[in-house]
């Protein structure tokens, strides 16, 4: 059995976020099945799972950071990391306000992970999730984050207590919430949100006492607390929280189409409401998020704005969504834009989608300057930004607005195959046709790209873009953090590295002269076409140098050239 921690130090993070999503993992159904507010979406317990992965898969990154030291990382960078994925990778209301209950809880976390600073942590994750909600109601997961840290208040030094009392407090909240919100208590359902964040919460309690906590709600008696599951006709099935939400549902019944958790501040009557969800991520001052808020509340609901030190999630409900994107870039740089449009039909909200086309390419790009130049090609884009790679989630998302029935998924790293490979599966359950083609470089997904043909067969037009990727040779440019061996030799901190294939093949001391030997390399092996994709701090005359350069030694060889915007590395190459 192994050790149990006396605080909460970056190992026990790294459990907790793996405990937790597991945890999210098994629920997702049943809380998806229990979402009656307001929001007729039905994906509360996914958009917390996929915030929770991207957490997961940020604490993942900074231990394998360290994986060549001696010790662990510290908590602070492992809690931050936790909050940062969070931040990045979330969905929907409910994923979003968790994000900055994490936020909230790592501010404090970061400075020590004993009983009394965990105390502090929880009381600061419930009052910023508050602060960040516009219009708060009682009866949501911000009742029962609150709830939670007063359980958890006291004097006691012993970690297993707090976490404990915070995790009894939570269920016994979530019990109550249909007695405070009329539409939980109409449905006879417990608050969606409010029931993932007491498996989140259980998964701490696991991670520090060793033992998984009883699972679902409990009332004031003790009993374990009924969740009723609406289905067709109105009837209401009685069913455990914990339980299997088809469990007692007689065969051929089958569940009502059942929202999301919807936003803390939407009508309780569940009418309907703005057509528009627009959510995207924001570069900007603080002062400009605050007039931000004010801009955003004027036009629409559901308005959550959570983040902090330059970066914000915004997500909001309005009928005018250009409004709303306008707002953004106004008060900074919004980047992973997503507007989803809804219509009412019969009381239930439902997303209007036309026919899917036959076939689709999604692919991940490293910058603004080529995702535009694969949008125009045709295809469907997600940023991978520095230091931010998406999750599966994420790749399942694009898979989903591409809106077809073949998808060819270019995930253009190594680092990304299986992250890739976990959405092409989840695609496939959902009746998609998905071929994952292992680009490990962008500059190997542009030659797939380029050979793309939609009206040939689809495994034929797979082959073709596989075979052009495996014959295009990649290598980019990068600035060594600190001094390190590699297989060229020892680098220092600040000296231009140039990659092939992956591994350090030249150390120079700038970017002129690092990228003309590295080309000079790859064109020793042969080659017709040269591609170029610049950084956004790059000038242009290094791409008129490297093209003169190419020409000189290599007359056959073509060169084209495509600014990148802002990516990790400041050239890549490919070779053709």
């Amino acid at each position: 059995m192994p050790q149990l921690p006396d605080d909460l130090d970056a190992v026990a993070v790294r459990t907790w976020c793996s405990l937790a999503l597991e945890a999210l993992g098994r629920e997702r159904a049943e809380i998806d099945a229990i979402n009656v507010y307001p929001i007729a979406d039905g994906d509360t317990g996914t958009n917390l799972y996929l915030t929770l992965e991207s957490a997961s898969a940020a604490v993942e990154a900074v231990f394998a950071a360290h994986e060549t030291g001696a010790t662990a990382p510290a908590t602070a960078d492992a809690v931050r990391a936790m909050a940062h994925g969070a931040l990045i990778g979330a969905r929907g209301n409910s994923g979003t306000i968790l994000a900055q209950l994490l936020r909230g809880m790592a501010g404090v976390l970061a400075d020590g992970g004993d009983a009394a600073h965990l105390r502090l942590a929880l009381t600061s994750a419930a009052d910023a999730a508050r602060q960040a909600v516009a219009h708060p109601v009682e009866g949501t997961v911000l009742t029962v984050a609150a709830e939670a840290a007063e359980a958890a208040r006291g004097e006691d030094p012993d970690l297993r207590t707090v976490v404990t009392a915070a995790y009894d407090g939570a269920r016994a909240a979530l019990a109550r919430t249909p007695e405070q919100l009329a539409v939980l208590g109409r449905a006879g359902v417990v608050d969606a949100g409010g029931r993932g964040l007491v498996a989140v919460l259980g998964a701490l309690v696991e991670t520090v006492t060793g033992q998984a906590p009883v699972r679902g709600p409990r009332t004031a008696s003790g009993n374990a607390a009924k969740a009723p599951v609406t289905v067709d006709g109105g009837s209401v099935v009685g069913l455990p929280v914990g339980g299997t939400p088809l469990e007692g549902v007689a065969e051929g019944v089958l569940l009502a189409s059942a929202p999301e958790e919807g936003p803390p501040d939407c009508p309780e009557d569940g009418s309907a409401g703005p057509a528009f969800e627009v959510i995207y991520l924001l570069e900007a001052r603080d002062e400009q998020v605050a007039r931000l808020r004010t801009r955003l509340d004027a036009l629409g609901d559901s308005l959550v704005v959570v983040g902090g030190d330059g970066l914000w999630h915004v997500h909001v409900h309005v009928d005018d969504a250009g409004a709303a994107v306008e707002a953004g870039v106004e008060a900074g740089r919004p980047y992973r834009i997503r507007i989803t449009h809804f219509a009412t039909e019969s009381g239930h909200d439902v997303r209007v989608q036309a026919e899917p086309a036959q076939r689709a390419v999604v692919v991940v790009v490293p910058g603004d300057g080529l995702a535009g130049l694969c949008t125009e090609a045709g295809a469907t884009t997600v940023i991978a930004r520095p230091g931010e790679p998406p999750a599966s989630g994420e790749l399942v998302d694009a898979i989903r607005r591409a809106h077809a029935r073949e998808v060819v998924l270019l995930p253009n790293d190594a680092a990304l195959r299986h992250t890739a490979a976990a959405a092409a599966e989840q695609a496939r359950t959902e009746g998609v046709r998905v071929a994952l083609v292992p680009t490990r470089a962008a500059v190997q997904g542009i030659a797939a790209l380029a050979v793309h043909e939609p009206d040939r067969g689809f495994d034929e037009d797979v082959v073709a873009m596989t075979a052009a990727a495996g014959a295009t040779r990649y290598a980019e440019l990068a600035v060594a953090e600190r001094q390190s061996w590699t297989m060229a030799g020892i680098c220092q901190a600040g000296d231009i590295l140039g990659l092939i294939d992956g591994d350090v093949a030249v150390i120079g001391s700038d970017v002129p002269h690092t990228a003309r030997t590295v080309l000079d390399r790859m064109l020793a092996a042969g080659g017709e076409l040269v591609t170029l994709v610049l950084g956004e701090d790059v000038p242009d005359a290094l791409a008129d140098a490297l093209e003169e350069h190419v020409r000189e030694g290599h007359l056959a060889v073509d060169t084209v050239v495509y600014r990148g915007g802002h990516q990790r590395a400041p050239l890549l190459i490919g070779v053709e």
